[in-house]
C-alpha cells in the first residue's frame, strides 16, 4: 500500500526512534536498514522539510527526530514521501463524488480509506520500537 521509498522513510524514522536525541549519520542509517546511501540522504531531507526530522551539518551531525517518536505518527513520515492525502478523491474519479452524490464504489472505498488514514495517524514510531522495532519490508 505503500512506496518503496516510503517503506525506506519509515524504517530510517524507526532507526532514528530507537536513539532518540542522537545524531546520526545518513550512511549509517543507510547501511542499518540496507537502504542506497545517496537516496537516503535526499529521502531524509525531505523528511527534514517536512518537520520529521531536524539535520545538522558536521561533525557529530547527522539526522535526529524533530519531536518525541510517540509524537510522530507513520501519517507524518509517509504523506511528505508518498502523499496519501490524494487518496481523499474519489476512488472512480469522479469531481462531484460525495455523500449526496456518491459514485458506484463511494461507501467500501470510504470505509477503507478512513481504516487506512486512522491506522497511519493513529500508530506512532514510539509504538513500532515497542513492538520490537521490526523494520518495514519493501514492497
Amino acid at each position: 500500500m505503500i512506496s518503496t521509498t516510503a517503506v525506506h522513510a519509515l524504517n530510517a524514522g524507526l532507526a532514528l526512534a530507537e536513539r532518540p536525541g542522537e545524531f546520526q549519520g545518513a550512511v549509517a542509517i543507510a547501511t542499518a536498514i540496507k537502504a542506497p546511501k545517496n537516496y537516503l540522504g535526499k529521502l531524509l531531507q525531505i523528511l527534514a522539510a517536512a518537520g520529521v526530522v531536524y539535520s545538522q551539518k558536521g561533525l557529530g551531525g547527522g539526522f535526529q527526530l524533530a519531536r518525541p517518536p510517540e509524537e510522530i505518527t507513520l501519517y507524518d513520515v509517509v504523506q511528505p514521501i508518498d502523499n496519501v492525502e490524494k487518496w481523499s478523491r474519489c476512488f472512480m474519479g469522479q469531481q462531484t463524488c460525495s455523500e449526496k452524490t456518491p459514485c458506484a464504489l463511494h461507501a467500501q472505498w470510504e470505509s477503507v480509506r478512513d481504516g487506512y488514514f486512522a491506522m497511519l495517524k493513529e500508530s506512532t514510531l514510539a509504538d513500532l520500537v515497542a513492538q520490537g522495532g521490526i523494520p518495514f519490508q519493501s514492497p
